[in-house]
């Protein structure tokens, strides 16, 4: 299977401090990848570099196996075929959950023109979207009265309907309930069916659940990658997380420390 992305060799470095390493990393058409590490281990400053937000001192990200995404601009990259979605939901609160998807329409497809008429086809696809995020029974309620977690799968919703090759979703299942985190999950599975999709989580509750390879990033580099129980029992990775050499990977702010033999809850 072919690659989706691959960033090769990228330095990144603001006031003499380097957040990226010659950072190296590919990842398959297709696939669910799940990016974990400690605070500063330079998660979201990869994730402008996919975007161009940021450019990268030295190296090249490669995208679709062909393009180039270095020294293009934010919109170019969006319009090839990458969407992100940020840690806050980016809605519109006043409008409803269909007006809300109505309105992304046009962010890509300048067919689509804003205030025009939609056609058939872009009509079915709101309906297919609503329908893949879960929100069917609430398409005419205003974004605003959403749930927390409501409102993370309309924005999700929103991103999908531009069509995107490649899907990044910053923190995803912050804030929510575990119902909701699961349901998260559940709608990233479906995703990869017709997407690749790349997560940067804290989570690691929901890493285990639902994580098949898992990278963990730490000061600017790669220090493991592989299945998530491969990586979790990773000494380097559990030193990196707690500094404790027998504890179990939790969430990096979380000092509580759980022996071997105890049931994660």
């Amino acid at each position: 299977m072919t690659n989706i992305l691959e960033v090769k060799k990228v330095t990144v470095s603001f006031d003499g401090f380097t957040v990226l390493d010659q950072l190296d990393f590919s990842m398959e058409r297709g696939e669910l990848r799940f990016f974990i590490g400690p605070n500063g281990a330079g998660k979201t400053t990869m994730l402008d570099i996919i975007t161009g937000k940021t450019k990268p001192a030295a190296g090249e990200v490669i995208f679709d196996s062909k393009l180039n995404l270095s020294h293009l601009p934010e919109h170019r990259i969006v319009q090839s075929g990458i969407g992100r979605k940020f840690q806050t939901p980016a809605i519109f609160s006043s409008l409803s959950v269909y007006d809300n998807l109505e309105a992304a329409v046009s962010f890509r497809d300048n067919s689509a023109q804003l205030l025009q008429k939609l056609s058939g086809h872009h009509r079915d696809k709101i309906r297919e979207i609503i329908e893949l995020i879960g929100l069917n029974e609430r398409s005419d309620t205003r974004a605003g009265l959403l749930s927390h977690g409501e409102k993370q799968w309309l924005e999700i919703g929103m991103l999908m309907i531009q069509e995107p090759k490649l899907l990044l979703l910053d923190e995803p299942v912050a804030g929510m309930t575990r119902r909701e985190r699961d349901r998260t999950g559940e709608l990233m599975q479906k995703i990869t069916q017709n997407h690749s999709v790349l997560v940067v989580e804290h989570d690691m509750e929901f890493v285990r659940k639902f994580a098949k390879t898992v990278t963990v990033l730490h000061m600017g580099k790669v220090l493991c990658e592989g299945p998530m129980e491969q990586v979790q029992s990773d000494p380097r990775v559990i030193e990196v997380y707690l500094g404790k050499p027998h504890d179990v990977i939790r969430h990096p702010k979380q000092r509580k420390v759980q022996r071997p033999g105890k049931v994660l809850n």
